[in-house]
């Protein structure tokens, strides 16, 4: 399967949103109902994907067919949040179709987004993920970002902040 590494761009949106609901369906049997609802709102909120088009550099994995498979925001320093120092770049909502995870397009997704970071004279990218994330941590750590703290629960779930210097 030739698969191919883009820009996203604002066109892109609701086929951004499609992916995410999507990929991140599978974590519905691991919350309760009313967080399920709370992560169902975030996904199914145009103006969240919109922000980080916005104000990131958006990666897309599409197929030949051009369907959009995966997908990652690297948002630059200067952008802080109430996880993020300004000081940091930070990558968010790295997700890839259910049919297409294994075949290591979230490695190359976040290799993108470190490249990006380093192009642009970056010192640190941050990202936070969750205990029911195991995968999505297994990743993070084969690519050398180390956990620099627990942060509060999302969702009713364990979380941590992980950094990586560059």
């Amino acid at each position: 399967m030739n698969l191919s590494y883009r820009t996203g761009k604002p066109k892109d949106l609701i086929h951004l949103k499609k992916l995410a609901i999507l990929s991140w369906g599978h974590y519905k049997k691991e919350l309760t109902p009313e967080n399920w609802t709370k992560l169902s709102a975030i996904l199914n909120d145009d103006n969240n994907y919109q922000t980080l088009l916005d104000q990131s550099h958006t990666v897309v994995c599409e197929t030949e067919d051009k369907e959009i498979i995966g997908m990652a925001y690297i948002v630059l320093s200067g952008n802080p949040t109430e996880i993020y120092d300004k000081n940091w770049s930070y990558i968010r909502f790295l997700s890839v179709h259910p049919n297409y995870e294994g075949q290591g397009i979230g490695r190359k997704l976040t290799k993108q987004c470190i490249d990006i970071a380093k192009a642009n004279n970056e010192k640190h990218i941050a990202l936070h993920t969750s205990i029911m994330m195991k995968k999505a941590r297994q990743l993070y750590e084969s690519l050398g970002f180390e956990i620099l703290r627990e942060i509060e629960p999302r969702l009713g779930k364990k979380y941590w902040l992980y950094l990586l210097n560059l």
